[in-house]
């Protein structure tokens, strides 16, 4: 059982914190036409839509959105007997010379992440991968560094990060928690 020790940000703040993401992705691509999100599933997902939201009103510009499932791309999946069932990859548009910026919830050991490029690699390959992330916890296990985060964490191993999205949660927020 997961029990709460602290929260880190509230919804006001997980706004804000995408606002200014949203800004940095615009500053650094001159082409926002050649960008497209692609969100870690599960709460990636949501992060990727606020971000395409908000550069949609700040610089004009559509940026498309898809999810990507790691589930068969993970690096543990023989040492996980319970492992989640396979919820598809949804990607309807050609990345092929795209600047994908990748998208997910907590920056951690760096294992989701290079399960998530291998993973979109088989739909095409980018022009190049840009990492962005709500939260980055530190702990990484392999040479991996987000280009935009939201927000640094510094975290002992024994916490957890919990980042709460609306369209799962109920709500909106980040907290430390601990198992119990």
């Amino acid at each position: 059982m997961l029990v709460v020790k602290s929260q880190i940000m509230d919804e006001a703040a997980v706004k804000r914190a995408l606002v200014r993401v949203s800004h940095e992705i615009i500053e650094k691509n001159r082409d926002p036409g050649e960008l497209c999100l692609i969100g870690i599933k599960r709460r990636g997902g949501p992060i990727a839509r606020i971000l395409a939201e908000n550069m949609r009103k700040f610089d004009n510009v559509d940026i498309p959105v898809g999810y990507v499932d790691i589930t068969m791309f993970r690096d543990d999946l023989p040492e996980k007997p319970d492992t989640p069932a396979y919820g598809g990859s949804e990607i309807p548009f050609d990345i092929t010379g795209k600047t994908v910026i990748l998208v997910d919830d907590v920056i951690y050991t760096g294992r989701t992440v290079r399960a998530a490029i291998e993973a979109i690699l088989t739909f095409g390959r980018p022009g190049s991968i840009q990492l962005a992330g709500l939260v980055d916890r530190g702990h990484r296990e392999l040479p991996i560094r987000p280009d935009y985060i939201g927000k640094n964490i510094p975290t002992s191993k024994e916490e957890i990060v919990c980042v709460q999205m609306e369209e799962y949660d109920g709500t909106t927020g980040v907290c430390i928690c601990m198992e119990q």
